[in-house]
């Protein structure tokens, strides 16, 4: 298991208040590690990278596709992109090489994904990352 998987397992599912994480490369806009059991298809990747890559208040407007849902956007700028639709909720955070996602689902505390995620996103970005 590498380093940036033993990461997103001990920092965002350790919390048990993250259901699913992954990794996704920027520049070649492809997935680098994910939890286990987590895919993400190259059509939900186009669709992150885009989200930061379009204007915040038109991701904001049109909401997100992800993983066959449409998600309500509730936060999008330069830095972090939230959505959610009913109990359920993907964070997306980017930093220097990759986009750090994390989803919740019901039951668990969107505030623990959060700052969870959002601490994540700020060590891998310290770490020139």
């Amino acid at each position: 298991m590498s380093h940036l998987q033993n990461l997103l397992l001990d920092s965002l599912l350790g919390t048990k208040h993250v259901d699913s994480a992954a990794l996704i490369k920027l520049q070649e806009r492809s997935l680098s590690v994910a939890s286990p059991g987590f895919s993400v298809m190259p059509s939900d990747v186009r669709t992150l990278v885009n989200g930061f890559a379009k204007n915040p208040l038109q991701a904001r407007r049109e909401g997100l596709y992800f993983k066959e849902k449409d998600y309500k956007c509730v936060r999008a700028d330069d830095y972090s992109l939230y959505a959610k639709n009913e109990n359920t909720g993907v964070i997306v955070v980017k930093t220097h090489l990759y986009l750090l996602v994390a989803t919740y689902t019901e039951g668990m505390y969107p505030s623990v994904c959060v700052e969870a995620t959002e601490k994540l996103g700020e060590y891998l970005r310290k770490k020139g990352n």
